[in-house]
């Protein structure tokens, strides 16, 4: 035994120790072997005179490293270059960890009154994982028939196995399936194997406490079939538009895939593979007429042959080319009458819809669609009746659509004037003209009835006079129904300021001015012809 060590032995025998479980944790403390590890106390700043580390393999403990209160670390030589013990917490720090390292470690912690806490964990060196593998011990099996034995081996210490079908663990019933594990490998039996034990891919996965290894995909063939044999359509519809991408796709639950042939009405058809298209059908002359479909799954390893259920159908031709005609080119509200024809080039149609604006249309006292509703008679037209008329033809198989926009001329209704009715002297001033009618009027104005030079449907005055007073009346007038119409705007031009003035008084006020004004030019009147009656005017004979 070390000579520094001995007083230290005989003070603890002197005043006696007492176990602190509470220096260490639980444990066990695991690395792998080649790494280092460091076996953390629970202690901060222990007030100590010596802490001791020792190793304990199953036989008599061995002195790792002793830590002094002055600082001095003593290392057993078997340790040299390899141990460290923090001087702050009491740590042990093991480098370059080998299997024999596996063991007890204790540590005492021994206060300057002789007091001692003591405390034990446990550490394991293990080996790391590796060449992890599965193995059967059959290269096929026939489902139902065969019991399958996968091998699962591994190297590392303290291995756990589990098994998945490719994300599903797998579980053993103690019946059918089987699993029994050693350290080093684990045995899976399948008894009378499934096509779907092995579906996977399988993976073996072994564990130890600080590594993780799963092993590569495994795959074992499993013969099984035909069966589940089912016919899908790509529009189970019971008829089909012609020369459409329709098929039919056959499939069955087989290992190795099954041969697939196709019947119709129970008899072979020219055709093989799981797709049989519309347009080996239509080449093969059918179609025309309600048949029944079928295809049969046959497995060449087990010999044996299905049948799917049965599709039926018929092939009809789509609708194309709707057209919309009409027997009138121009139409006057009032006195024409409008017939418009829907018509397809190709297809056969079921039903005829008829809307207009995208609203159904429906038969009253103007508007009669023929019993067939191939056409629609309006007598008269009038101005509601302009608007986009559509007509859908409709079988099983598809719609087809025409539209027609119908005019229906009509107005000019009478005119609105849009501007000021007062003005002062140099305003701008606009006059806007507007009246329904279709097609749109031509303009003409007049001021005080006296044709002018606008033809817009805007009178503008840039520099507003007294001569602009008077009565402007626009005229609008339709080439199509001959018909004009007009409306008139009386607009009075006053001198600068004075809106401004009588727009701030009141009516009474305004009424005074007004009979001031009158007032006063009667007096001006009556002076001038008062003063004239007594000047003398000379003769001019």
């Amino acid at each position: 035994m070390d000579l520094l060590l001995a007083p230290l032995l005989l003070l603890l025998s002197l005043h006696g120790f007492c176990a602190a479980n509470g220096i260490l944790p639980a444990g066990p403390v695991d690395a792998i072997v080649g790494n280092n590890v460091t076996i953390k106390t629970l202690v901060v700043n222990p007030v100590f005179t010596f802490i001791i580390w020792n190793y304990n393999g199953g036989s008599d403990p061995i002195n790792i490293a002793t830590r002094t209160k002055a600082g001095g670390l003593k290392v057993n030589a078997l340790y040299t270059g390899r141990v460290n013990v923090d001087p702050v917490n009491g740590s042990l720090q093991l480098a370059a960890l080998k299997p024999a390292d596996s063991g007890d470690y204790s540590i005492s912690i021994v206060s300057d009154d002789g007091t001692t806490e003591t405390a034990e964990i446990k550490v394991r060196v293990l080996e790391p994982l590796s060449n992890i593998a599965i193995k059967s011990n059959v290269p096929t099996a026939i489902e139902r028939n065969t019991t399958v034995e996968l091998t699962c081996s591994a190297k590392g210490s303290y291995l756990k196995f589990t098994w998945t079908n490719g994300t599903v663990p797998i579980s053993a019933d103690g019946k059918r399936l089987m699993q029994k594990d050693t350290d080093s490998s684990s045995v899976l039996t399948i008894t009378d194997v499934f096509r779907s034990d092995l579906v996977g891919p399988i993976y073996c996965t072994a564990v130890h406490p600080l590594e993780t290894a799963k092993s590569a995909p495994f795959n074992l063939t499993v013969y099984y079939g035909p069966e589940a044999v089912t016919i899908t359509a790509t529009k189970p519809d019971k008829y089909i538009r012609a020369k459409s991408d329709f098929n039919l796709t056959c499939s069955a639950g087989s290992n190795p895939p099954a041969v697939l042939a196709w019947y119709r009405n129970n008899d072979l058809m020219k055709a093989s593979g799981p797709v049989l298209t519309l347009k080996v059908i239509e080449e093969l002359g059918f179609g025309k007429q309600m048949d029944n479909y079928t295809c049969r799954a046959q497995n060449t390893e087990t010999k044996s042959a299905v049948a799917s259920s049965v599709v039926s159908f018929a092939v009809m031709e789509a609708i194309s080319g709707a057209k919309i005609t009409s027997s009138t080119a121009t139409l006057i509200a009032g006195n024409s009458t409008a017939n418009l024809s829907c018509q397809a080039t190709a297809g056969t149609v079921a039903t005829t819809t008829w809307l207009k604006d995208g609203a159904q249309l429906a038969n009253s006292t103007r508007v009669v669609i023929s019993t067939d509703k191939r056409s629609v008679l309006i007598r008269p037209v009038q101005k509601e009746d302009n608007g986009k008329y559509t007509c859908e033809l409709t079988n099983p198989v598809n719609t087809d659509t025409a539209a027609f926009d119908l005019v229906v001329n009509y107005g000019p209704e009478q005119p609105t004037i849009e501007g000021n009715n007062k003005v002062e002297e140099k305003d701008l001033v606009t006059l806007t003209c507007k009246a329904a009618s279709i097609p749109p009027p031509t303009f003409t104005w007049k001021f005080n009835d006296t044709l002018t030079d606008t033809t817009t449907h805007e009178y503008t005055i840039s520099n507003a006079e007294y001569k602009d007073t008077g009565l402007y009346t626009c005229e609008a007038h339709n080439a199509v129904t001959g018909m004009t119409s007009s409306n008139s705007h009386l607009l009075t031009v006053k001198a600068e300021g004075e809106l401004d003035e009588l727009s701030g008084l009141s009516e009474g006020a305004i009424a005074g001015i007004v009979v001031g004004v009158i007032a006063a030019l009667a007096v001006a009147i009556g002076l001038f012809f008062y003063c004239r009656q007594k000047v003398p005017v000379d003769s001019p004979y």
